[in-house]
């Protein structure tokens, strides 16, 4: 079993398609299967379930997915860890971010890291937090900027980015809109607009509405803040937000309402860093930065 074929498999697995992973990997279609097919017979089992239009996994290759992107990663590390020690900074870094993570500006983050070692080559995937958990616990991703996470699902470390507390948006002309303060029980029986439940905001106003003992019922579900706030400016119902979604340009006009109490909801962003293995060069580097522009 070679390397090269771990990353065909993987790029197989991801693209859920011949063709486009073996365009993603310059390399040839046939190369490509035959890569695969030499992976099958060394296993002895069939690793992907072909048919004209679409190709998945089995189970055995469900299993050797996790193995394989481990062993990747680890071979990045160590291509890494080599470089670094004669002083250069190569390979790929590999991060994950919600959207509108609180606490850090990912473009300018990036751009300092890329003007700093413009030889590493830089992957960005967006992505809800679950999905960014799985992702550093398997190595796709060295490390993700992420809303805060429940201590039974991490045992990685976390590293503080921001604290804030979260606020109700609703339309100029909402019955809300009145008040600077908002009572839970004034909250019951709204219709609200939120992201899918996989984003951070989303989490942690559910979180919220729990331990209020007050529930609710999201209609419309969006994957982007954009959308949420025209939705909001449209009449279409109220989002509980981060208060920084309110100082965003497309939510100017909105009435922005806090809660009422001593210990409004809050949300709070973190670093995901991996678990029972050190970070790579790249992410250390990258820690740096953040250390340097992350506020007190």
């Amino acid at each position: 079993m070679e390397l090269r074929q771990l990353e065909h498999f993987v790029a197989v697995a991801e693209e859920r398609h011949f063709t486009r992973a073996a365009e993603r990997l310059a390399v040839s279609q046939s190369g490509l299967s035959a890569s695969v097919r030499a992976l099958e017979h060394e296993l002895r089992t069939p690793l992907f379930s072909r048919t004209t239009r679409t190709v998945r996994l089995t189970e055995a290759g469900q299993a050797l997915l996790v193995e394989a992107e481990r062993t990747l990663a680890g071979a990045r590390a160590a291509r890494d860890a080599v470089d670094a020690v004669r002083g250069l900074l190569r390979g790929t870094l590999t991060l994950g971010v919600e959207q509108c993570v609180a606490g850090v500006s990912p473009a300018r983050l990036l751009a300092a890291f890329h003007r700093e070692h413009p030889h590493m080559e830089i992957r960005l995937r967006q992505e809800g937090t679950s999905s960014l958990l799985e992702g550093v616990a398997g190595g796709r991703l060295d490390l993700a900027f992420a809303a805060t996470v429940s201590p039974p699902e991490w045992r990685g470390e976390l590293v503080p980015l921001a604290r804030e507390r979260m606020v109700v948006l609703c339309a100029p002309g909402h019955p809300l809109a009145d008040g600077t303060r908002v009572e839970w029980t004034a909250l019951r029986g709204r219709s609200f607009i939120d992201f899918h439940p996989d984003w951070g905001p989303r989490r942690a106003a559910d979180e919220a509405f729990a331990a209020a003992g007050v529930r609710r019922t999201v209609g419309l579900e969006v994957n982007d803040v954009h959308s949420l706030l025209e939705l909001v400016h449209e009449g279409l119902g109220i989002a509980v937000v981060p208060h920084h979604f309110s100082r965003k340009p497309e939510a100017r006009g909105l009435g922005v309402v806090e809660f009422a109490g001593a210990r409004p909801p809050g949300y709070r962003s973190v670093v995901v860093l991996p678990p029972a293995r050190s970070l790579s060069p790249g992410a250390k580097a990258l820690m740096e930065l953040v250390r340097q522009d992350a506020p007190g």
